[in-house]
Order: C-alpha cells, then structure tokens, then sequence
C-alpha cells in the first residue's frame, strides 16, 4: 500500500466532502476537536484511542489519519505496538490484518518524516 497517496487521496476526498456538506462537516471538526482537546486524557492517548478503533472498524481511511497524528506527536514503534496488540485482542483475525497494515503505515510516515528532515 501507498500510505502517503492513500493520506493524500483521504484528505482530498474529505476536501470534496466539505464543500459538498459544509454544514455538517464543520459541526462534525467542532465535535472533534471538543473531544481532543477536553477531558482528562491527553491528545496522544486520544489518538491511540482512534487508531485502536481504526483498526477494529476496518476503516484504512481512519488508520493513515490517526498513525499521522500519532508520528506528528512522536509515537513510538513499541508504543503503537501496545495499541495494536490491544486491537487485536479486542478484534481478532480481522484486526490483526488491519494492525499490520498499521504497522506498515506507521514505519511508511516514520521514513517519510526522516527524509524530510534531511
């Protein structure tokens, strides 16, 4: 899979979306950006929250977005490995498909973000 076409064609749809339905998709950033910065967990957490749902709902979209975040805030590899772990337990066989391809996700945006430091 190519992680970073697959964020770009994910943001460009999400582009698209919002000039279809502006309304309800700025209602929906508000909730989510309540939820993010509110309450008592902090935003990494929030996000190793999303990524485990990510992956038990089966939704790639979702993983590329969330493992973004994560990399942006300095995830580590063993830390997204606990997420994952916790996904599969959680999910089965199906989730372990999907954690994989998080992993791969994950190692994909650590390079990309490697390179574009040099």
């Amino acid at each position: 899979m190519d992680w970073t076409a697959k964020r770009d064609g994910t943001k460009d749809q999400l582009r698209r979306l919002n000039k279809a339905l502006p309304d309800q998709t700025r209602a929906f950033g508000a909730l989510g950006k309540a939820v993010k910065e509110g309450g008592e967990l902090d935003f990494k957490t929030k996000e190793f929250i999303a990524l485990g749902i990510a992956i038990t709902q089966r939704c790639q979209a979702c993983i590329v977005l969330h493992m973004e975040a994560l990399v942006r805030v300095g995830a580590t590899r063993e830390e997204v490995g606990d997420v994952l772990a916790m996904a599969i337990q959680m999910g089965g066989g199906p989730a372990m498909m999907y954690a994989a391809e998080a992993m791969e996700c994950y190692d994909h945006l650590i390079e990309e973000k490697a390179q574009a430091a040099e």
